[in-house]
This record gives structure tokens, C-alpha cells and sequence, in this order.
């Protein structure tokens, strides 16, 4: 009889903990390389969301400017579960999941709004979030950040201007090969080790969105921006999915909600941020120009082209490539 009544009482001790856990506060990290630009934005519109769905359930803290790291040690992050989540572009998760790299494909998204419509399909949607879940980094949002621009000490004038220039590109051979196909140099590199080579010459210039150009102040370093906006930048926002999957199942709702309610409403919000960003660009003496309207053109030809042949190497990258074809093809 004591043994049974021990057993009871640590089965009851039991239950009581259990519950305790159930009803602590969970802390959710969430990292960015950028500050004060279209994804830090979304961090806290959801931070809010969130917030307002569960109070104090759930302890939310933002890192952004590369606080936990530079960018492969926050993906290395959230793959180990050190960190609960990341918001980042999609070109730097196609070493975790060459799927990724549909995103950067050249010519598939007409404009922004084409491109929010396309990542706001709801199946569409779900495909996309769960590109990295077989990894464990499923991803809770995903959206139009801003256009591709580059940014050099030799302005891009022409074509022939990218001849000999050694640009930083995100780690996607979708931005390597078509920057190597123009003649340039590709060197991938993490956005906190930008600046530094850019100002002490291991690097001629680099491609980014022009939020990102001015929130960091490039300015100072380089002045001219050619808008080739030769894609799109989509940020996806991984989380890790064994934490993820621990949360009480109220807390995980309200997760998933806020992440597709904050998305939806994006658009605008990324269009406001990145002509804000392109008035301060103009406003701190830099400059920006185009390509002629038949050299952007070639260019848009040719690099479609190479992006074309490299995301049908692959069967499963090939899949992905076909699906978002077919979706982008239904909103035009």
C-alpha cells in the first residue's frame, strides 16, 4: 500500500510539473542581419501580433544587425535550435535547402504586387513554408522585401561596366552565375562583412535593396546605385521546428496566424519603407541610375536565360522552379 501511495504521489508531483511547463513563459529569439528596413519591420508587427493573441505566454525578443551573428551562424542557429528564428533573405537558405533558390529566378515576378499576390496564394504559400520543414526550419512568413540593385565604386553605367568588377552577391547561384555571366566576379559574403571590404577594396560593389544601402549608410563608402531590379528579394522568416512543435498548441496558433496576417499586409509596407530608403539615398548625395532601356532588356534576356538552366539541373529544385512558374503564370 506505501508503494502505491508513493507512486501516486509522484505521479501527482508529476502532473503538477508538467503542467508548470505547459503554463511557462517560452522565450522566442528572433535574429535578422538588417535593422530598420523591411524585415525588421515584420519582426515587429508580429512581435505585436503575437502579443495581442497570447500576452505573456510567449517572451519575444528582437536581434537585429547581425547581434547573434553573422548570417550562417544564425541559419546554423535555428538549425541547432539556439535560436528560435531567423528572417532572411531566401538566397542564403539554399545551402540548407537548394529549393530555395526559386526565389532569386529572373523575370518570374512582373512587379511587387505581381510577386505579393504569387507568395499570398494560400497553397502556394504552405508549398513555400515548408520547403526547409524536412531540415527543421520551417518558416512562419514569407514576402517581398525589396528590388535587386547594385551599388559600386565604378558606377554601372552600361553593361560593359560590370566587366572586371568584383561584386558581393547573397550565397545563390542565382545571383553568382548571372553576375559572373556579365563579366563580373561573384564573391558571396555575410552583409556584416560588407561594409569593411567594400571601403578597404577586396570588393568593388555589391547587390542589395536599397533599404539596406541606406539604413547601413553605404553611402559614405560608394555612390552610385544602378537600379537593375534584375530580381526580386524575398525574405522568408525559419523557425526551429522542434521548439515550434514543444509550444502549447495555443501559443504554436497563434504563431502561424500572426505570421500570415503580418505577410498579408506587407506589400505596402515594404513599398513605403523602400522609397523612404531611396529619398535618404538621394537626400545623403547618393545617386541613382538605370541601364538603357535595350541594354536592360539584353541583360533581362540573358540572365533569365542562365537562371533557367541552373533551377532545371535539379529534379526537386526543378519541381519547385515549375510550381512557382505555373502559380506566377495564373496572377499575371
Amino acid at each position: 500500500m506505501k508503494s502505491i501511495a508513493v507512486l501516486r504521489g509522484l505521479a501527482f508531483a508529476g502532473a503538477l510539473a508538467a503542467a508548470g511547463a505547459a503554463g511557462a513563459q517560452a522565450t522566442m529569439k528572433m535574429a535578422s542581419a538588417t535593422i530598420n528596413d523591411v524585415q525588421h519591420e515584420w519582426l515587429k508587427r508580429f512581435q505585436a501580433e503575437v502579443g495581442a493573441k497570447v500576452g505573456d505566454k510567449l517572451k519575444i525578443e528582437i536581434y537585429p544587425a547581425s547581434q547573434l551573428g553573422t548570417i550562417p551562424r544564425m541559419v546554423e542557429g535555428v538549425l541547432t535550435g539556439s535560436i528560435e528564428s531567423f528572417v532572411t533573405p531566401t538566397s542564403f537558405l539554399v545551402g540548407t535547402d537548394p529549393r530555395f533558390a526559386v526565389f532569386d529566378a529572373v523575370g518570374v515576378f512582373e512587379s511587387t504586387a505581381h510577386a505579393a499576390k504569387v507568395l499570398g496564394d494560400p497553397a502556394f504559400r504552405k508549398r513555400a513554408l515548408a520547403i526547409g520543414a524536412g531540415k527543421g526550419i520551417p518558416a512562419i512568413g514569407i514576402f517581398y522585401n525589396s528590388q535587386l540593385d547594385v551599388l559600386s565604386k565604378k558606377p554601372v553605367r552600361t553593361l560593359a561596366d560590370f566587366k572586371g568588377q568584383k561584386i558581393r552577391t547573397f550565397a545563390s547561384p542565382l545571383q553568382i552565375e548571372p553576375m559572373n555571366a556579365l563579366g563580373a566576379t561573384a564573391v558571396p559574403m555575410p552583409l556584416s562583412e560588407v561594409l569593411p571590404a567594400l571601403q578597404s577594396g577586396n570588393i568593388d560593389g555589391l547587390l542589395a535593396g536599397i533599404t539596406i544601402l541606406t539604413a547601413f549608410k553605404y553611402y559614405d563608402a560608394a555612390k552610385t546605385v544602378t537600379e537593375t531590379h534584375m530580381s526580386l528579394v524575398i525574405s522568408t522568416v525559419i523557425v526551429n521546428r522542434r521548439w515550434l512543435d514543444g509550444l502549447p498548441a495555443e501559443v504554436r496558433a497563434a504563431i502561424l496566424e500572426a505570421g500570415a496576417k503580418v505577410d498579408g499586409g506587407m506589400l505596402s509596407v515594404a513599398e513605403s519603407i523602400n522609397e523612404k530608403a531611396r529619398q535618404g539615398w538621394d537626400a545623403n548625395g547618393g545617386v541613382r541610375v538605370k541601364l538603357a532601356p535595350a541594354e536592360q532588356k539584353k541583360m533581362m534576356g540573358e540572365l533569365k536565360a542562365v537562371g533557367s538552366k541552373i533551377l532545371s539541373a535539379k529534379p526537386d529544385v526543378k519541381a519547385e522552379y515549375d510550381e512557382l512558374l505555373k502559380v506566377a503564370e495564373r496572377y499575371r
